[in-house]
């Protein structure tokens, strides 16, 4: 990328406004951001992106758009919930040329579904391995430390070194050759964090001080390790992130000190992450569809084609559209019925 890259965000939450304003702080990209919502579009252009939380308090300035601008930059980074990540994806392809590259920030495996839109060669999975919230109004706040792990489908990562410098002010920034080994470790570890946090309606801190949050954690966990290993995907650990081989095996007993040493560590993860509160819940707030289907369902769908029973996946999914659809109330009781 000869002179200063130019780079779109498209999604102004709490990641894509989290990392639009530590990019344009530090200056390793002119940062261009759409924020279709007009209260926080106005608030962007009035006030600056304006960060809290862990890491230096911010106001950057970078160019808002309520709709994607007639440009062309050199990285467009999918910031959008996941439900979304596709009808992004076109409303942007005309905003970068085939040397561009899009970048994937959402969870989920959604990789295949922007390459298939915008080409393989240029779809580049950022594994997002920090957390983040939003006011809703321009503040973000980073709730735990982290960076970005990057790779593509077919594992070619030669050219993403540029790439990788524009996002090091973020945090560590890792290139993996297995892609999809990092992208599973990430979603086993959201359908426990996402899925269940929504199911409950409380921060991972609040949650996991619970015994049976802990257990309805590693069943649901242990099936989706069930279902990369019938997939022969091997789990690439992220950074900071524990070894899901070893905590979420699903041939692991229930008993004994093993079991106890999980426990012991979710609880040093709820700890960890204790701030976090799951993006669902904030979807369903805003009146917008929970991206339950793009994690948890993932799972289930996934088991089902391979013969694996995925039952606590599958409640969950279930449990979550039910509150979306205004049925039952997010509530730590409700992981008492889950399988």
């Amino acid at each position: 990328m000869a002179g200063k890259p130019r780079i779109l965000v498209v999604g102004s939450g709490a990641i894509g406004g989290t990392v639009a304003a530590t990019i344009a702080d530090a200056g390793t990209a002119e940062v261009h951001v759409v924020a279709r919502n007009p209260a926080v579009a106005d608030a962007l252009k009035t006030h600056g992106l304006r960060t809290c939380g862990i890491g230096p308090h911010r106001v950057a300035r970078a160019v808002v758009h309520r709709a994607p601008p007639e440009k062309s930059f050199d990285v467009i980074l999918l910031a959008t919930p996941p439900p979304a990540v596709e009808q992004a994806t076109r409303s942007v392809l005309r905003c970068v040329g085939n040397a561009g590259l899009f970048v994937v920030l959402q969870n989920g495996l959604c990789e295949s579904r922007v390459a298939a839109i915008a080409g393989a060669r240029r779809t580049v999975g950022g594994i997002v391995t920090f957390g983040a919230s939003t006011d809703g109004n321009g503040v973000f706040e980073r709730t735990s430390t982290g960076g970005i792990t990057l790779g593509r489908i077919d594992g070619t990562v030669s050219d993403l070194e540029g790439l990788a410098r524009i996002l090091e002010p973020i945090g560590p920034i890792s290139i993996t050759t297995n892609l999809l080994g990092a992208r599973f470790s990430k979603l086993v570890v959201n359908c426990a964090v996402s899925g269940l946090g929504t199911v409950a309606g409380t921060t991972l801190g609040s949650m996991l001080r619970k015994r049976v949050a802990r257990n309805a954690a590693l069943r649901v966990m242990r099936e989706a390790v069930a279902v990369a290993r019938a997939e022969g995907t091997a789990l690439e650990r992220l950074h900071g992130a524990v070894n899901l081989d070893w905590l979420a095996d699903p041939g692991a007993s229930n008993r004994g000190v093993a079991h106890w040493l999980r426990h012991a560590v979710l609880l040093a993860v709820g700890f960890r992450y204790r701030k976090l509160r799951s993006s669902m819940i904030r979807a369903i707030e805003a009146g917008r569809p929970p991206s339950v289907d793009f994690l948890n369902g993932e799972i289930a769908a996934r088991g089902h084609a391979h013969g694996i029973d995925t039952p606590c996946n599958a409640a969950v999914v279930s449990r979550v559209h039910q509150i979306h659809r205004g049925e039952i109330r997010s509530s730590p009781t409700l992981l008492q019925s889950l399988p």
